[in-house]
C-alpha cells in the first residue's frame, strides 16, 4: 500500500488522450535515444514521459516498435515544410537562404545523431529516397530572377550542398549556414575586382 507521503512524492500523471500520449512516449524516447543510444530501458522512458511502465505497452507491442516509431517521425519531412513555410520569401536572397540552411542542417544533423544511436538494425526506416520539397521550391520561386535553374532543381542542389556539409561523417565540424550560402550562390572561386 502507498503511504499519503510517498503518493505525495510521486503523484499520478493527468490522463491523457491517446495522441498525446503516443506523442509524449516518442519525444521522451528521442531525447534518451540522443543521450544515451538505443541501450535506454521501458523504465527510463516511462519516466522521462512521466507515465508508468506499462503504459509504453499499451501504446507500442515492444521497444523495437517504440524506437520505428521515433525514426519514422524524426524522417518526417512534414515538420521540416512547415518551417520553411514560415521562413520568409520576401527577404534578400542570402537571409532567406541561411535561415532555410539552419533548418535544413539542424534537421540532417539530427537525423545522422539519431541514426548513429540506434544502430544499424534500424537503417532500412531511412533507406527510401529523399522527396521533393514543396515549401523550399516556393522559396526559390519567390528568387526565380535570382538564379539560373528552375526553383524545383535549385532546391534539390541546396539539399545536397547543405547535406554534404554538414554531415559528421564527411566533414569534422559542419560549415555555418552563412558559410553554405556563400558557397552556394558564388562557388568557391575569387571573383576578379570589377
Amino acid at each position: 500500500m502507498i503511504k499519503a507521503d510517498e503518493a505525495k512524492r510521486h503523484p499520478r500523471a493527468p490522463a491523457m488522450a491517446p495522441l498525446e500520449r503516443r506523442a509524449a512516449i516518442i519525444g521522451a524516447t528521442r531525447v534518451l535515444l540522443l543521450e544515451n543510444d538505443a541501450m535506454v530501458t521501458t523504465r527510463q522512458i516511462a519516466e522521462a514521459a512521466g507515465i508508468a511502465e506499462g503504459t509504453i505497452f499499451r501504446v507500442f507491442s515492444d521497444k523495437d516498435e517504440l524506437i520505428h516509431a521515433v525514426i519514422d517521425e524524426t524522417v518526417d519531412p512534414a515538420p521540416l515544410e512547415r518551417a520553411l513555410e514560415a521562413v520568409d520569401p520576401s527577404d534578400p536572397v542570402e537571409i532567406m537562404l541561411t535561415a532555410t540552411i539552419e533548418l535544413l542542417q539542424r534537421r540532417a544533423i539530427e537525423i545522422w545523431r539519431l541514426m548513429a544511436s540506434v544502430g544499424p538494425q534500424f537503417h532500412d526506416r531511412v533507406h527510401r529516397p529523399m522527396s521533393d520539397s514543396p515549401a523550399l521550391a516556393a522559396l526559390f520561386q519567390a528568387h526565380h530572377h535570382t538564379i539560373t535553374v528552375p526553383p524545383v532543381e535549385a532546391a534539390r542542389r541546396l539539399r545536397a550542398v547543405t547535406l554534404a556539409t554538414s554531415h559528421p561523417m564527411l566533414v569534422e565540424q559542419p560549415i555555418t549556414p552563412a558559410e553554405i550560402t556563400t558557397m552556394f550562390l558564388y562557388g568557391i572561386a575569387r571573383r576578379s575586382p570589377c
